[in-house]
């Protein structure tokens, strides 16, 4: 059956563009042996979607993509630069060193197998890859590197719907001045939950709930914890189970920033209320909070609806990984996902790349 590139790459963020650089170090020819494509307008990832408060100094690390460092693409005193501008550039600049030739703005729309005569098959040869602007692209494996950004969580809570203020994800904040003088209510324990709570409270009043009592901790997250936390994920998702916060894991480093929040008691955290009424949140011992604004920082879920004809997902809701990082699909060798579970940050998804790259055209016979 013929193909229209032996791979498909879906995503151009950190972990696309480490899929592809690896691919060419492996003697694979952009365009012809493999196709990137993106949905985003332009480089960047999920970066360029982020809020304008998030500075490189306040946000966690951003890695080195392989070859290239981001550090040469900066100028002096560039702490305070917007992650949505710098990462981006960074990403720009790394796409024409290596001429990876990213496709935009194409969003793959669905992943289906079929036969020689269209009808569907169980893992035949051939994976079609339906897009909305680019036609059908048949290929012989897949590298699904689409991320969490696109599939915000916010979870069902009794009265959400009869609230008379303004409901938001982290996904759609932009800065904290447009909730001057609106009591804001901020739900989750995670980095992101944390930094917002400390921006807002410095222009109004907050109050933060969690469902779980954080974590905070002094020291530096070293090499080790990074490991280890990594290894618990990983270990997830080879049983086929959902990936989990990673922040479970390693908890919440203290930094200065957080101990002037917690200083001015911006930090006093509350368990989760049991419902939303139309003025405010109500807590299961009748205590009420009044509130014009809920700012639900509670993650993310990983964007992979357009994979559902291929049936990956076991009975609950997980996939069962398997390969040297966990990035192959044990139901299906010919997809491997990266950023999913424990490659789901900028160093795990640069390590995830050059794994599903290699893994994937020894599989395929390919290189």
């Amino acid at each position: 059956m013929p193909t229209d590139f032996d791979l498909l790459v879906i995503g151009a963020g950190q972990a696309g563009l480490s899929a592809g650089y690896h691919l060419q170090r492996l003697g694979l020819r952009p365009e012809q042996d493999f196709l990137i494509v993106d949905h985003a307008p332009g480089p960047g990832g999920a970066w360029q979607f982020r809020w304008p408060s998030l500075t490189l100094s306040t946000v966690n690390r951003v890695h080195d993509l392989p070859g290239m460092s981001f550090a040469e693409t900066l100028p002096s005193g560039s702490e305070s630069a917007p992650a949505a501008t710098a990462v981006p550039h960074y990403y720009e600049l790394y796409e024409k060193r290596f001429d990876l030739r990213v496709h935009r703005q194409v969003s793959v729309t669905v992943v289906c197998d079929r036969t020689e005569d269209g009808s569907p098959a169980e893992h035949g040869p051939i994976l079609n890859a339906e897009t909305d602007s680019a036609g059908t692209i048949r290929v012989r494996g897949l590298i699904n590197g689409t991320g969490t950004w696109e599939h915000p969580f916010i979870p069902r809570y009794r009265g959400a719907e009869t609230f008379a203020g303004r409901q938001l994800h982290t996904h759609d904040y932009r800065t904290a001045a447009e909730f001057a003088g609106k009591h804001v209510v901020v739900v989750g324990g995670g980095i992101s939950a944390v930094q917002l709570l400390d921006e807002i409270s410095q222009v109004t009043s907050t109050t933060w709930v969690t469902r779980t009592e954080p974590i905070f901790r002094d020291a530096s997250f070293g090499q080790e914890d990074g490991r280890a936390a990594v290894a618990k994920v990983e270990d997830r998702v080879r049983r086929g189970l959902p990936p989990g916060s990673v922040v479970s894991v390693t908890g919440l480093r203290l930094d200065d920033r957080l101990r002037a929040a917690k200083a001015r008691g911006a930090l006093h955290r509350l368990p989760m209320f049991d419902h939303i009424e139309p003025d405010g949140v109500r807590w299961a011992d009748g205590a009420f909070q009044h509130a014009e604004v809920i700012l639900w920082a509670t993650g993310f879920r990983s964007a992979l609806d357009h994979l559902a004809p291929l049936r990956l997902r076991g009975p609950g809701g997980g996939i069962t990984m398997t390969g040297r990082l966990a990035t192959q699909v044990a139901a299906d060798p010919r997809v491997h996902l990266i950023g999913y579970g424990p490659s789901a940050s900028t160093i795990g998804a640069n390590r995830a790349g050059r794994a599903a790259a290699v893994e994937l055209t020894e599989y395929l016979g390919l290189g």
